[in-house]
C-alpha cells in the first residue's frame, strides 16, 4: 500500500521508516522546503538523533494526495485544519482511508481530530492510532504497542505490525481519542511535580487520580471506560508521565523551576500538545461544569501564572470524598 504522511516530524518519519520496512511504499510531506530538501539529501533529520531516514520527502502537498492511497495525520493538532484544507483543496483522487496520529483538541472549537476530518472528508474512512509510542524509541525498534480504533482497523493492523511494533484494534475512538489528549495535559502536571521534587508518592497519586480525571471527561462523550485502563489510556499516560522523551512532562519540569511558557517555547522547535490541549479542556469544562481539579490547575500554573506550590496545596485540600463516583 502507498502511505502519505502529513508531517515531518519525529513521529511521521519515525512511522514512515516502519512502514518501510513492512515493505510499504511511504512519501512524506513537509511544509519547509528547505528542511525537507537537506532530508532528502542527508538522509538525517534533528529530531531523531542517529536514526537513517529512509522515505522520501516532499514539500508539495499534492504530489502526496497524487500519491497516497492511505493518509496519515502526523502534524500538531492545532495545525491540522489548514493542512487538511489544503489536502481537500488537491484531492482529485479522492482519499478514502485516512489514519490519524496526532492527540489533542482543537482549542478553537473543542474538537476532536476525528471531527475535524469528517468536515472536509465526508465519506472517508478514518482510524486512529494511539499508544505509548515515542518516536525515539519507535525509530530504534524499542518493542512497543499500540491501539488502532476506527474504520479498516484489521488491515491497518496487518500493515503496520511487526517484530517490534504490535497494534491492538478498538472500536472506540472517542475513548482512544479523549485519552490521547488528556494524557498530555496530565504529563505537564507531572511534569511539575518532576520539578518541585520527583516526589513518588506524590506522582503516583497524581496519576491514578489523572486517569480517573480522563475517564470522567471521556464519559461526557460517550466514551468507554475500559478504553482507559488499556493502551490509548494508562500505557500512554504512564510513558508521557513518566519518560525522558516527554515533551509535556519536560515543560511542566521546566514551569516548576522558574520558566516562564515563553522561554520554553523559543528554545525548542517541538511542540507539547498538552499546553494547547488544556485551553480546550479548561474552556469546555467551564461551559459544561465539568469538575477537572488537575486540568484546571495546569491551565492556571500555564496561563494564569500560578505558583505550582499552590496549586499542590489546593488539590491536597479539595473536600474529602470516595475514590471512584462516576
Amino acid at each position: 500500500m502507498r502511505f502519505g504522511i502529513l508531517g515531518a516530524g519525529s513521529w511521521g518519519i519515525a512511522f514512515g521508516n516502519l512502514l518501510v520496512e513492512n515493505n510499504q511504499e511511504v512519501l512524506i510531506w513537509g511544509r519547509r522546503k528547505e528542511y525537507v530538501e537537506r532530508v532528502n539529501k542527508n538522509k538525517v533529520t534533528p529530531y531523531l538523533a542517529g536514526v537513517s531516514v529512509k522515505p522520501k520527502l516532499t514539500h508539495e502537498i499534492y504530489e502526496l494526495v497524487n500519491f497516497a492511497e492511505i493518509l496519515v495525520i502526523a502534524v500538531p493538532v492545532q495545525y491540522i485544519r489548514n493542512v487538511l484544507e489544503e489536502v481537500s483543496n488537491v484531492n482529485d483522487k479522492k482519499i478514502t482511508l485516512i489514519l490519524n496520529l496526532s492527540k489533542g483538541l482543537e482549542i478553537s472549537s473543542f474538537k476532536r481530530v476525528s471531527e475535524i476530518v469528517g468536515e472536509y472528508f465526508e465519506n472517508t474512512t478514518y482510524a486512529v492510532l494511539s499508544g505509548p509510542s515515542h518516536a525515539e524509541e519507535v525509530a530504534r525498534k524499542i518493542p512497543t504497542a499500540v491501539t488502532i480504533a476506527g474504520g479498516e482497523y484489521d488491515l491497518l493492523q496487518r500493515l503496520i505490525s511487526n517484530e517490534y511494533f504490535r497494534v491492538y484494534t478498538s472500536v472506540d475512538v472517542v475513548g482512544v481519542e479523549i485519552a490521547g489528549a488528556l494524557k498530555n495535559v496530565m504529563a505537564i502536571a507531572a511534569g511539575i511535580l518532576d520539578g518541585l521534587g520527583g516526589w513518588d508518592n506524590s506522582k503516583a497519586a497524581l496519576m491514578t487520580r489523572a486517569l480517573f480525571e480522563m475517564i470522567k471527561f471521556g464519559k461526557f462523550f460517550g466514551a468507554k471506560r475500559e478504553t482507559f485502563f488499556g493502551l490509548a489510556g494508562m500505557g500512554d499516560l504512564m510513558v508521557t508521565c513518566n519518560s525522558r522523551h516527554s515533551r509535556n512532562r519536560k515543560l511542566g519540569e521546566l514551569i516548576a523551576k522558574g520558566q516562564t511558557l515563553t522561554e520554553i517555547l523559543n528554545g525548542t522547535s517541538m511542540v507539547a500538545e498538552g499546553m494547547y490541549t488544556v485551553k480546550a479542556v479548561y474552556n469546555f469544562c467551564k461551559l459544561h461544569n465539568i469538575d477537572m481539579p488537575i486540568s484546571k490547575e495546569v491551565y492556571e500554573i500555564l496561563y494564569c501564572g500560578k505558583d505550582p506550590k499552590l496549586s499542590m496545596i489546593e488539590l491536597m485540600s479539595r473536600p474529602l470524598k470516595e475514590e471512584w463516583y462516576i
